[in-house]
């Protein structure tokens, strides 16, 4: 009888984790608060020779191609408009740039064949023994899986819950990031790509969808100290952001004018993850849960990467959790703390802290041996050799 596996999130971890495990015959279902699948968000890149290689052997690379935005390039403004800075559209967007929503769909559409999702549902307690992981789900039913595997992002509930509370694993890094859709009105002039203000401590950007003109995306950044707010108020954080952009000049306050009837707002510390140990006992992290960073940690190419390793660890050891999980985490905690540390740079580079540092980010950039450096040192941190487990393939479909 195959192992039950229990993920949490159905994001871009969980899915991916989810077809792998399906492929080589375990039984998998997905637990996910959300009450459908997330849409939207902003665009995510993958990188270099090991990225590629992962989703071909998924079988998605040729759609994720067909997906893909062309990459955004970016111009640099002061307040009255005046450009201090472009780049190229490879910089941020890597060698495929697609948007969120889309590469969770591919994943989730993947992946349905051989699992279950719940959505609308989360776990509310685990119980770990010695014939598995019983779970008290929040609408009160009671399973036991042989696994539970928490990829449920930066807040991770599973992390909470078997591991302790967030404060003793994630750490604010000075700034938050918003982002929001909006109409692509008529007059903002902004082109192709995306375009952002930069004053001392803050960013305002708003870029196009390539696909699909008639939409926009705003992108604030601010630096501040740790905010006492409610993650899930949406209206509080309307107002946060609203003050923290108060009086800055360009287009800010007509982008700030769309931010009361934007339902899709995403409001967040700029973080990151650091967790001892990835596992315990049946019990295991995934992606940003053990090693996330919000932004520029290449924590999308990073979760992929690692869902392929673990699910292919515990089928190559037979769901000999214990060793399965210990070879995960050797294989991919230094490769995985690699791309986190570029997270950490992130916010001051978005939105460098004064008027010098503005100047000497821009001076720097519009060199080109220092782009190429960056592009080229981008590349190189996400490559990895990774064992090949195609051999452990089942390919059944789930029984429904």
């Amino acid at each position: 009888m195959s192992q039950k596996v229990l993920i949490s999130g159905a994001s871009i971890a969980g899915p991916a984790l989810a077809h792998w495990l399906g492929e080589y015959g375990f039984d998998v279902t997905v637990v996910e608060i959300a009450p459908a699948l997330r849409e939207g968000g902003q665009a995510v890149d993958f990188r270099g020779a090991t990225h590629l290689t992962v989703l071909e052997r998924m079988g998605i690379l040729d759609e994720l191609r067909r997906l893909r935005t062309g990459g955004s390039p970016m111009r640099f403004v002061d307040e009255a408009g005046r450009l201090r800075l472009e780049l190229p559209a490879d910089f941020a967007g890597g060698d495929i740039e697609v948007l969120r929503g889309d590469l969770a769909r591919v994943l989730y559409e993947h992946s349905l064949p051989r699992a279950r999702y719940l959505f609308g549902e989360s776990i509310a307690a685990l119980h770990e023994d010695e014939d598995g992981v019983r779970v008290t789900f929040r609408g009160g039913a009671t399973r036991t899986f042989d696994l539970v595997i928490g990829a449920d992002g930066l807040h991770s509930n599973v992390r909470r819950l078997a591991f302790g509370p967030e404060d003793a694993y994630v750490r604010h890094l000075g700034h938050y990031a918003a982002t929001w859709s909006l109409p692509n009105y008529a007059g903002f002039g902004f082109g192709e790509g995306s375009i952002a203000c930069n004053t001392p401590g803050r960013l305002a950007s708003v870029g196009t969808d390539n696909r699909n003109p008639d939409t926009a995306r705003a992108f604030f950044v601010f630096a501040a100290d740790r905010l006492d707010h409610d993650r899930h108020d949406q209206q509080a954080q309307k107002g946060l952001i609203a003050e923290a952009f108060a009086g800055i000049g360009w287009d800010v306050p007509r982008l700030l004018a769309t931010l009361e009837d934007a339902d899709d707002l995403y409001f967040d510390s700029i973080s990151r993850a650091d967790v001892d140990t990835w596992s315990r006992g049946r019990i295991a992290l995934l992606g940003d849960a053990a090693c996330g960073a919000t932004i520029g940690g290449m924590g999308t190419g990073t979760a992929i990467v690692a869902a392929y390793v673990l699910a292919g660890e515990l089928a190559a050891h037979r769901g000999d959790h214990a060793t399965a999980f210990a070879r995960y985490e050797s294989l991919l905690r230094t490769y995985a703390q690699g791309c986190q540390k570029s997270g950490d740079r992130t916010g001051p580079f978005l939105a460098p802290g004064s008027a010098f540092a503005l100047r000497m980010r821009n001076w720097m950039l519009s060199r080109a041996f220092v782009l190429n450096r960056m592009l080229e040192e981008g590349r190189k941190v996400t490559n990895i050799e990774l064992p090949d487990y195609r051999a452990h393939r089942k390919t059944a479909l789930l029984t429904r």
